[in-house]
């Protein structure tokens, strides 16, 4: 399990001095939560981010457990080092929104007569509560010619599960390559 720090100060000083530490600086919130500061070994987050097997996962900060999921995080612009993550803890029975990965599997006819497979959406809102929280949606995209696209709508969604997208918006599609 992660384990993370408490930060006494939110100021920018303070942020610099954890940075130059190694900690990355974290921003945990929920509903009905009051916002924690908190910041953990960067190192340590990123194999804890890479090794999860679930969109949900655990950390310890200040003696508490939180399953949080990554909503967002910001890198250097210029080292590309991790700068700042917020987690948003996925609390039980309570309906909230989240960002789903899709992940596109097999190999699409139209590449085969010139295609090029384009990922328009990497991430689905929904909303859903803790419990039927999809870990991603994996998508087939062999059947996809030229000028074929998945929407929304043609994603399957599991039980207590509701989309926030439109449901006419495209997410994979195959277009002719120039």
């Amino acid at each position: 399990m992660l384990e993370g720090i408490v930060r006494e100060s939110i100021g920018k000083k303070s942020s610099k001095a954890l940075r130059r530490d190694g900690y990355l600086i974290a921003n945990i919130y929920g509903k009905g939560l009051e916002n924690i500061s908190a910041a953990f070994k960067v190192n340590e987050f990123i194999k804890e981010a890479r090794k999860k097997e679930t969109l949900a996962f655990d950390v310890k900060v200040g003696g508490k457990v939180y399953n949080v999921v990554i909503v967002d995080y910001q890198r250097d612009v210029v080292t590309n080092d991790l700068k700042h993550v917020d987690l948003k803890v996925a609390l039980p029975g309570v309906v909230s929104k989240y960002m789903i990965p899709v992940k596109p599997f097999g190999t699409p006819i139209g590449l085969k007569n010139k295609g090029v497979l384009i990922q328009s959406k990497r991430r689905i809102a929904v909303k859903c509560t803790a419990e039927n929280l999809p870990n991603s949606f994996d998508v087939d995209v062999s059947k996809l010619d030229i000028d074929d696209t998945i929407l929304v709508r043609d994603i399957k969604v599991p039980a207590g599960v509701s989309m926030v997208e439109a449901d006419r918006v495209a997410v994979l599609g195959v277009i002719k390559a120039r």
